[in-house]
This record gives structure tokens, sequence and C-alpha cells, in this order.
């Protein structure tokens, strides 16, 4: 899958949460259907995450921070980024892969 294109495409049709507050936030909400976490983002914010909202899919990415907010077209680093709805993108089928 070509994350970036993904991430642009759900920018554009759907709606997407950046950082560690929104998304946390989302998960409270119940509104969050998927986190998409850097490669560099904070242990404790992951262990935190899996255990106040373990029904909340958790997928890291090889890419750090600084790669993930440029993905994304933001001026900023971006350590999480909290998937409410897809759009026309394919993010939903990454499989969790956070133990």
């Amino acid at each position: 899958m070509d994350l970036p294109k993904q991430l642009k495409n759900a920018i554009t049709s759907g709606s997407l949460l950046f950082g560690q507050n929104q998304t946390m936030g989302s998960c409270v909400s119940g509104e969050a259907r998927m986190v998409i976490l850097a490669a560099n983002c904070p242990i404790e914010f992951i262990q935190n995450l899996k255990s106040r909202h373990p029904d909340v899919p958790l997928h890291q990415v090889e890419m750090v921070n600084r790669e993930l907010g440029a993905a994304c077209a933001k001026p900023f680093p971006v350590s999480s980024i909290c998937v409410i709805d897809a759009g026309d993108s394919d993010l939903l089928t990454l499989r969790p892969n956070v133990e």
C-alpha cells in the first residue's frame, strides 16, 4: 500500500485527526475507527491507548513522526493519526500490528 497516497486521499475525502490529544479524545468519544502511529511515537502513549481503548485497532508504520507529517502535507511532525472516516482511501484495510 502506498501510505502517503492513501493518507492524502483520506484527507481530501474522509476525516482524519492529527496528534496525540485529538487521537485520545476521539477514542474516548468512540469516534475512532483506527489509529496510525509513527515509528517513534512515545511508548507510554501507545500503552495508554491500548489499555484504555482495546477495541480501537492500532497500526504502527515505519515512518518517523517527521516523515508522517510530511506524508500528510503538514508542516509539523505527526506521531499519531486517528481515522474517523477513511473516505475513498484503503486505510481501514491496514492490519493492526501493535501487540
